[in-house]
């Protein structure tokens, strides 16, 4: 997490910490009623679970609250670009080294002295919590790649017909998202996908949604490999009906239980035998849909 200011076009990176360290909050931010009926208070308890909900733009406004209550700041709205989005821009600006002293000791743990837009995802996904144990140094090593990264693209390295391209693929695929706490900034932003909405004007009325949360309590998701179909019935009446089939497939090494840290597997502590992996799965139907049944099969 970072303060990005901008000042008459220039981006310059500020205050840079992490969800963490911005601690607990009791009592809660205050939620939507039905956010919070569907996700727990634990949404406007702690910043790593803001994204608990798939619509973006009550994550951020979550957490731009959790921000300014405990910084005393305040800021004009929150992007959001996921490893992906980052491994497209990658791809403009060519490798990354990493020339920080302090990443280049951690990196000397097996982790990449570059990034590219080729090893960025698994890096930033899984690497750093298998070969990184200490939360802390995890957050070290991802403040300073964010610096690293932010120099490299805001000196203007790279292909910038690339990088646009790249930013335009990340926001088609919801991958760079954009909320603004200006009401009327705001309405604009809400026709287009990289509003992150998951209703309104950038949501067409037949549209499905399937959205994942890692339940494990570790880092075991990134070890998920899923599908969804989406498939028509005929019920002999005025009424459409479809299935949604979500498939789940655990990529993880057999022996993922010892093979992979505690910190990944979660080591059993939050009910979740180690190197199995529990998904909290939301599905979101077109207008006036009604959810008749949900199946699990193994």
């Amino acid at each position: 997490m970072a303060e990005l200011s901008i000042d008459n076009g220039k981006m310059t990176l500020a205050s840079q910490t992490s969800a963490s360290a911005l601690g607990t909050f009791a009592p809660p931010v205050a939620l939507d009623s039905e956010q919070q009926q569907i996700y727990s208070a634990r949404l406007g308890k702690y910043m790593q679970d803001v994204n608990l909900t798939p619509d973006f733009p009550s994550s951020a406004a979550t957490a731009l609250e959790m921000w300014e209550k405990k910084n005393g700041e305040r800021l004009d709205g929150v992007i959001s670009v996921d490893p992906v989005a980052l491994g497209y821009i990658l791809d403009a600006t060519g490798p990354v080294p990493l020339t920080d002293p302090a990443l280049r000791v951690l990196a000397g743990s097996g982790l990449p002295t570059t990034l590219t837009g080729q090893n960025v995802v698994p890096t930033l996904l899984s690497d750093v919590y298998a070969k990184i144990q200490k939360p802390q140094l995890q957050d070290v090593y991802f403040a300073s790649v964010a610096k690293e990264i932010f120099a490299a693209l805001s000196s203007g390295k790279g292909d910038d017909k690339a990088l646009l391209n790249g930013i335009g693929k990340g926001a088609d695929e919801r991958r760079i998202l954009l909320w603004s706490a200006s009401t009327d900034e705001q309405k604009v932003i809400a026709n287009y996908p990289m509003s992150g909405s998951i209703a309104g004007a950038s949501v067409t009325p037949a549209q499905f949604g399937v959205y994942f949360n890692d339940g494990t309590g570790a880092k075991m998701d990134y070890y998920i490999k899923r599908t969804v179909q989406l498939v028509q019935e005929c019920t002999g009446s005025e009424y459409g009906q479809v299935k949604v089939i979500v498939t789940s497939t655990n990529t993880a090494p057999a022996d993922a239980a010892t093979s992979l840290p505690e910190y990944v597997t979660g080591g059993g502590f939050f009910g979740v035998p180690p190197g199995s992996v529990r998904t909290n799965v939301s599905a979101y139907g077109p207008a006036q849909a009604n959810v008749e049944n949900a199946r699990w099969m193994e």
